[in-house]
């Protein structure tokens, strides 16, 4: 094997033959930049903030809305990273082909084996998030299913485990056995994902007929949320919830410090993962040089006004603390003991099912194209590549996306899921910002968007010393505790460390290169961000690499097209 062949790479000219040119690709090319804008905003707002928004508000209370604005920011740079490939090369694969273009081969099928947790594996976490709110809302229309037939396999041997009482718990008592074995399964979580790859199979008009509707109708009730709630909290006079007690007694926009809202991480940036999916649909696009970029910001810009005035509705509503657990925040807050509005309630429950059959939708249309893509390079069986004579979409990839969707909802639990997926898409998000960095400067060319370039030469290392500054201001003691790599801290202080480091690395190789901003800023806030990433998710990302490495080494170094050309 050569060391060497592991990172070749293709040219741009060679990907735009499969298919980015308009006359190499089999897929329906309908999707204008408004459909994008709302493929974008369907992805985003949906399990994030009907969900995992719950547990971020907890963490970080009030303040978590800094965290939204930082990641906004972070997503911001990596989405006009992506805009630039996406002008340069527009062509299904999303990260995968603008890896392949700029780092190699091996980096490229890191990047599709990581995009598979943020599509598919991301896709199981909104299953199960799209069964709470079903369940929910059958219920308060007069309709109860079993909770063994309600609730994962581990979350409710977890709960039993753990003597802690609830839906889970109970699923556990209650499941019927067969030798020995309890049967236990989210059904309406299985139900919907084969609804939804059915759906996806039929064809990318239909889907985005769909898509289009439910996310016209959830912004319509977002949109009540924020505006019936803010009204509500100022006519019970509920702001005092926004300045809640911290440790100390004393109130506070941030009660558990800065170190809380990063605590928050992981559900914050799970909110924002589906903005990058619009790239995937750059064979489906009618003009992508122009409305993938669009697309993309244009989602990012809606969706975190929309997610910053819902952290401020839900803190305002109801002191942070009580949204320990919650995982159906919106409708939380309507409740008996908090705004009390029970048709609010009902119209959210109603709205969630809606939102996260969007998301499903979106995730399950991308990972299909990957695949396809991969195929296309020799890295997976042919197969992958298959585009079915009617419907015009990678049937065999959709269908199998499907099976990776529905099978590990027999065995996981969303708080693995979660984790797993965030640290995947972020690892993506900074390969993306790097390649950027390798590709060659162009002049601008006319209906295509042009990342601009701000020679970072003074302005990084200029920003990194007034950051370490301002730190160390606010905070005398920040970095000497960084240092300390005692047997207690070593966990939260090394990734600051490793982080630091690189930063400083960094200000130097801007200054010698004359590195573009714009890329680095994105890589170094995606960098930062995963600082607040636990150790075990670091170790059971490095084992799913590991594996992925085993798989392309297998079959996709030996049948990669590029040996032909060599």
């Amino acid at each position: 094997m050569s060391f060497k062949k592991l990172f070749r790479t293709k040219s741009i000219e060679s990907i735009l033959k499969q298919g980015g040119d308009g006359e190499h690709s089999g897929l329906n090319k309908v999707l204008t930049v408004r459909d994008l804008t709302f493929f974008g905003i369907a992805a985003i707002l949906g399990a994030g903030s009907f969900s995992s928004l719950g547990s971020a508000v907890f963490s970080g209370g009030p303040g978590v809305i800094f965290l939204f604005i930082i990641v906004a920011i972070a997503c911001g740079f990596t989405a006009m990273c992506y805009s630039e490939f996406a002008s340069r090369i527009p062509v299904s694969g999303s990260a995968y082909t603008y890896a392949y273009a700029s780092f190699g081969e091996v980096f490229a099928w890191i990047i599709g084996w990581a995009l598979l947790m943020e599509y598919s594996i991301g896709n199981i976490y909104v299953a199960y998030s799209w069964s709470d709110y079903f369940t929910s809302l059958l219920h308060q229309c007069g309709v109860d299913i079993p909770t063994y037939f309600s609730t994962s396999y581990m979350e409710a041997k977890d709960a039993f485990k753990s003597n802690v009482t609830g839906e889970a718990y109970s699923a556990w008592q209650q499941a019927p056995s067969i030798l020995g074995l309890r049967i236990i399964v989210d059904l309406p979580a299985l139900v919907i994902n084969i609804l939804i790859t059915y759906l996806v199979f039929k064809g990318v008009k239909e889907s985005k007929n769909f898509s289009n509707l439910m996310v016209i109708i959830k912004m319509f009730v977002v949109t009540l949320v924020i505006v019936v709630g803010g009204a509500m909290i100022f006519k019970y006079n509920l702001t005092g919830n926004w300045t809640p007690l911290n440790a100390e007694g004393v109130p506070s926009f941030m009660p558990n410090g800065f170190k809380g809202v990063m605590m928050a991480v992981s559900g914050v940036f799970f909110a924002y993962i589906g903005f990058d999916a619009v790239s995937v649909l750059a064979e489906e696009s009618k003009n992508p040089q122009r409305d993938l970029p669009r697309g993309m910001i244009y989602s990012l810009v809606i969706c975190t006004v929309v997610y910053i005035l819902l952290s401020l509705v839900l803190t305002g509503a109801t002191n942070y603390k009580n949204f320990e657990g919650i995982g159906d925040p919106l409708a939380f807050i309507f409740e008996s003991q908090n705004l009390n509005s029970s048709w609010m309630h009902f119209l959210i429950a109603i709205c969630a099912v809606v939102a996260m059959t969007s998301v499903m939708l979106v995730f399950q249309m991308g990972q299909p194209r990957i695949w396809m893509t991969m195929s296309r390079d020799g890295l997976l069986p042919k197969r992958f590549q298959e585009i079915h004579p009617k419907y015009k979409t990678p049937g065999f990839s959709t269908i199998l996306t499907g099976f990776v969707v529905g099978v590990p909802l027999l065995f996981t639990d969303k708080t693995f899921v979660l984790d797993f997926t965030s640290i995947g898409t972020l690892f993506a998000f900074i390969l993306v910002c790097g390649g950027v960095l390798l590709i060659p400067r162009r002049g601008k060319e006319v209906g295509k968007f042009h990342l601009p370039y701000i020679n970072a030469k003074f302005i990084f290392p200029t920003i990194t010393v007034i950051s370490a500054i301002v730190i160390h201001k606010l905070y005398p003691t920040y970095f000497i505790d960084t240092l300390s790599l005692s047997e207690n801290t070593i966990a939260t202080n090394l990734p600051l460390l490793v982080f630091f480091t690189l930063t400083i690395i960094m200000s130097f190789v801007a200054f010698i290169k004359n590195l573009s901003l714009i890329p680095l800023l994105g890589l170094i806030s995606c960098c930062y961000l995963l600082t607040g990433m636990a150790v075990s998710n670091w170790m059971w990302f490095g084992v799913w690499l590991l594996i992925g490495l085993v798989v392309y080494l297998a079959y996709g170094y030996r049948n990669s097209k590029l040996n032909n050309i060599e």
